[in-house]
């Protein structure tokens, strides 16, 4: 199943967005995999600064994987850059696929 999201990243740290990514922690990533998460893009419209995810998923989503250590610290790591939620974790609003092009 595949599903979308989208989040918001505070002005002005694009760079810094891609660099934390860029270097995301082994053991997030293998947390994920081992969650059924893959091919698990995020794009950035650079006009209103909101992030764009897409995730294959068979199993849970990477939203779901909140209640894990290593998440909890990821959203920490991530607070100061993003519109968060009281317990650091990404405002999320999942999106409704109106249209798939196999």
């Amino acid at each position: 199943m595949k599903t979308a999201f989208k989040m918001k990243l505070k002005p002005g740290f694009t760079a810094e967005y891609k660099k934390r990514h860029d270097e995301i922690w082994p053991e997030l990533s293998a947390l994920l995999k081992e969650n059924g998460v893959s091919d698990y893009t995020i794009f950035l419209d650079e006009e209103t600064n909101i992030l764009f995810a897409v995730q294959q998923q068979n199993g849970s989503s990477s939203q779901d994987l909140g209640s894990t250590a290593i998440v909890q610290k990821w959203w920490a790591f991530m607070a100061d850059i993003m519109d968060t939620n009281p317990d650091n974790s990404p405002v999320s609003k999942p999106l409704l696929e109106v249209f798939h092009l196999d």
